[in-house]
């Protein structure tokens, strides 16, 4: 069978992608990493690690004394460009220092640095920390900006020997902070886990998820438009080990653009004949393979879906026509981006049929996940799927009817929807429609013969019977893992639908069951507030987002104040606070910390309390750090998480 042409996004995809993200990642150090790193004479790389300035290996501490080193990425990084109105970058960087003194007391000191010189000052050993020397201390020829960690007070104006410190072009730090007053010690031999974020407008720093330092500052005042990122390091008669342990960083790639008018004359032309050249072969080719596609496509779905070892019933086309007279507009029970659902009857049973629409993502292989997915499940909260028809290049799917239908029209209240669909659920029914999707998500995690994936749970998928009994649905971008330990799957791209997808959905190709545990926590998030999980138009401090809104009302204790106010206060609030605290629990931006599906029902039940949640939202970081061992949920162990390629919504 000839191919088809390649998509119009496809062909032009040459011309149209640039890079997003400038993005590196060392999880340890190691030899072979020498050639993506600039060393100094005094930094090498051992023991798993950057020295930034030399360890002494069992030779004399003489030998450590008045170092200065630096260690820089090899490749600049493009901080800014334009003149008048700038375009600035912004950056995360996550790095992992150990420093421990060699003597008592040790010295000097360790920074991370954005600079415009990759070699080291002459004469920057001892208090200068290798960032300037006595002549460029102070003047705009350094090009640099540190944020230093000090271990010896050098200088007067030195906090003490024990702190961080901000630095433009001089030793002498802008803002500096003790980190004894966090309980911290730099030189103890200790690692150290920072996060130093920078928007265009404000640095800060959190050292093992504390924030520590908040700065403003505009970094193209100081600093050339490509800039080199690292680490200097040095020691004075007194001497320590300066170790990077780890480094990840991703800033965004503002790139170049200057010079490229020739695109807008030649790309054109050149996409404008292969465009008339692809159409001329797909409408020759198109005559002659239409029927073997169809008569192909239905013998494949077949054999797919019989091969999964379960055969739900299948529909003829005429009978799903005639079931719903001729899918008569006076059936349609609801339509969206899949498709339209009509309802029908069967032998004197009603059952809801999915038509899905040509134009929908939703296509032949959602369609077979779908039934050889569900089709193998029995939960009493699953949508029981009855049987499907593919005809006449048609896919249709038959479910038991739910004469509520779905969750989102009760909770989601507008003025066009009916009397019915406005009716305001009580405090009882929401939470028995929380226990049964989580008694449902518990089973497809751990329940069922084969380990399943939903990951596309929200309260549209969320299917109501006549006692507001909650059955979750829609298994198209469902996927089954044969090994039953596993808890990922990996895949070419992200699926799901926005405002419930884990934050680390975007950096990773692995569907995880932290990610079903993620969207499950907006889900009971949007049932207890009555508020949609993004759109918080109103509430422009939120980022868009019910789950930084929540955050704010439980950081000033009022979590309760956030429960749907169509209740009218009707409601257990000691249960409201439990339910929500265990929602926020689901949503914690470090999937380690999230809880299993089998401890969210036993919270639901009361058997356990709810994990615990800080008080402040924690950041997103990656790669996510572990929780201690004593705090480790060993059911979520096994999660592997890596970049991703391509984004797809639904």
């Amino acid at each position: 069978m000839d191919s088809s042409p390649l998509p119009f996004f496809l062909i032009l995809a040459p011309f149209l992608i640039q890079a997003s993200c400038f993005h590196f990642n060392f999880s340890s150090f190691q030899l072979d990493n020498i050639s993506q790193l600039i060393l100094s004479p005094d930094s090498n790389i051992a023991l798993d690690a950057i020295q930034v300035t030399a360890e002494a290996r069992g030779a004399s501490l003489d030998s450590m004394q008045n170092q200065s080193g630096r260690t820089l990425y090899n490749k600049r990084f493009r901080l800014w460009k334009g003149n008048g109105n700038r375009t600035i970058a912004s950056f995360n960087t996550t790095f992992v220092l150990n420093i421990q003194n060699q003597t008592s007391p040790g010295g000097e000191g360790l920074a991370f640095i954005i600079t415009g010189n990759s070699s080291v000052p002459d004469n920057s050993e001892g208090r200068w920390l290798g960032i300037v020397n006595s002549d460029t201390n102070g003047t705009s020829e350094a090009e640099i900006v540190a944020v230093e960690f000090d271990t010896r007070m050098s200088d007067d104006r030195d906090l003490d020997g024990n702190h961080i410190g901000f630095n433009i072009n001089s030793i002498n730090s802008v803002t500096p902070v003790s980190l004894s007053d966090f309980g911290f010690n730099i030189s103890q031999g200790l690692d150290l886990r920072v996060l130093l974020q920078y928007d265009g407008e404000n640095l800060t720093v959190r050292v093992n998820d504390t924030l520590v330092l908040s700065e403003p500052v505009d970094l193209s005042s100081y600093l050339p438009e490509e800039v080199f990122i690292g680490f200097s390091a040095s020691t004075g008669d007194e001497v320590q080990l300066n170790c990077v342990k780890s480094w990840w960083f991703s800033g965004t790639d503002i790139g170049e653009d200057e010079n490229l008018w020739w695109v807008w004359i030649v790309i054109p032309a050149v996409i404008l004949m292969m465009l008339t050249v692809v159409l001329v072969c797909y409408l020759y080719r198109r005559r002659d393979t239409i029927d073997d596609d169809m008569e192909g496509a239905r013998g494949n779905i077949e054999d797919e879906i019989n091969r999964s070892g379960f055969g739900p019933k299948k529909f003829g086309f005429k009978e799903l026509k005639q079931a719903t007279a001729n899918f008569s507009s006076k059936n349609k029970l609801g339509q969206g981006g899949f498709g339209t659902v009509y309802k029908g009857s069967w032998r004197n049973k009603d059952i809801a049929i999915k038509r899905v629409s040509k134009k929908s993502n939703q296509g032949k292989q959602e369609f077979i996940a779908e039934v050889t997915t569900i089709g193998n499940l029995n939960h009493k909260n699953l949508v029981k799927l009855i049987g499907w028809c593919y005809e006449r290049r048609e896919l249709l799917l038959v479910y038991e009817y739910m004469p509520n239908g779905s969750l989102d029209k009760f909770i989601f209240c507008n003025e066009k929807a009916s009397t019915v669909e406005c009716s305001t659920l009580n405090w009882e029914q929401r939470l028995t429609i929380i226990q049964g999707v989580a008694q449902a998500l518990e089973y497809l995690h751990n329940g069922c013969q084969k380990r399943v994936l939903h990951r596309d749970i929200k309260s549209s998928n969320i299917m109501l019977d006549s006692d507001y009994i909650a059955k979750l649905g829609d298994f198209g971008l469902a996927r089954t893992i044969q090994e039953k330990e596993k808890t990922y799957y990996s895949t070419v791209e992200i699926a799901g639908t926005p405002g419930y997808m884990a934050p680390e959905t975007f950096l990773i190709s692995r569907a995880t069951i932290e990610t079903d545990v993620y969207s499950f926590g907006v889900l009971v998030l949007e049932v207890v507030c009555g508020r949609k999980p993004g759109n918080q138009g109103e509430q422009k401090n939120y980022n868009n987002s019910i789950v930084n809104w929540l955050w704010e009302f439980y950081k000033n204790g009022k979590i309760t104040a956030a429960v749907d106010s169509r209740m009218e206060a009707d409601f257990v609030e000691t249960e409201a606070e439990r339910v929500l605290v265990l929602g926020l629990a689901c949503c914690h931006p470090n999937p380690h910390y999230r809880p299993c599906m089998r401890t969210v029902l036993q919270v639901l039940s009361g058997e356990a309390d709810p994990p615990e949640v800080p008080q402040e939202r924690p950041s997103f970081v990656w790669p996510a750090m572990p929780p201690s061992f004593s705090h480790m949920d060993y059911s979520l162990r096994g999660s592997q998480l890596t970049p991703f390629t391509d984004l797809t919504g639904r």
